[in-house]
């Protein structure tokens, strides 16, 4: 079983977000049978399997072996991922898109896009991934936004200036840096 499996394909897509097939595939963490699934779930055998082999055939679920009961081969199957990335990609793009600003909302999504895109197709297997992740939360009053921005651009290109040579192993650095929605205290919002 993978730990993330990136779809890109939009019948994987379709096949995944179903509610019962998404309950079906939880079941499936472990190896299961289909009549295992279904006594879990309060539904028929034949029901899950339905589901059972359209995940199949989706990529998304693999037949992990067999058994023999009772004289019928009963197939003991298990999700193919911990988790699932849809590529945002499979929406596509809606409306024209502006120049690729680097101020933009637009500029950020396309960002994360690619940011997932290049995080699903490392070699999990790896021994060694070396890689940092990094989030906090900076306050800028409004009339320093431009000169944070700036410096931190600055910072950052002095970073790609003084590492961008063409030596050694390759690293790709993505930050992003945008409005946090500020949401009222739990108890604030009960009290109105």
């Amino acid at each position: 079983m993978r730990d993330v499996l990136y779809l890109e394909v939009i019948e994987q897509a379709e096949a995944l977000l179903k509610p019962q097939r998404i309950e079906v595939l939880r079941q499936l963490a472990e190896p299961r049978t289909c009549s295992e699934v279904a006594e879990r779930l309060g539904q028929t055998p034949q029901r899950v399997y339905y589901h059972v082999k359209r995940l199949v055939e989706a990529g998304l679920v693999d037949q992990v072996s067999e058994r023999k009961v009772r004289g019928i081969h009963e197939g003991i199957y298990q999700a193919g991922a911990r988790s699932y990335w849809l590529s945002p990609r499979l929406v596509g793009r809606l409306g024209l898109r502006k120049a690729r600003d680097q101020l933009s909302l637009g500029y950020l999504l396309d960002l994360m896009e690619e940011v997932q895109a290049d995080i699903a197709a490392l070699d999990r297997t790896a021994p060694e991934l070396p890689s940092i992740g990094l989030s906090g939360e900076i306050r800028v009053r409004p009339e320093n936004r431009q000169e944070f921005l700036t410096e931190l651009q600055s910072m950052l290109q002095n970073l790609f200036t003084r590492y961008g040579g063409a030596e050694g192993d390759a690293f790709k650095l993505a930050l992003a840096c945008y409005p946090q929605t500020v949401q009222e205290p739990r108890g604030e919002r009960d009290h109105d």
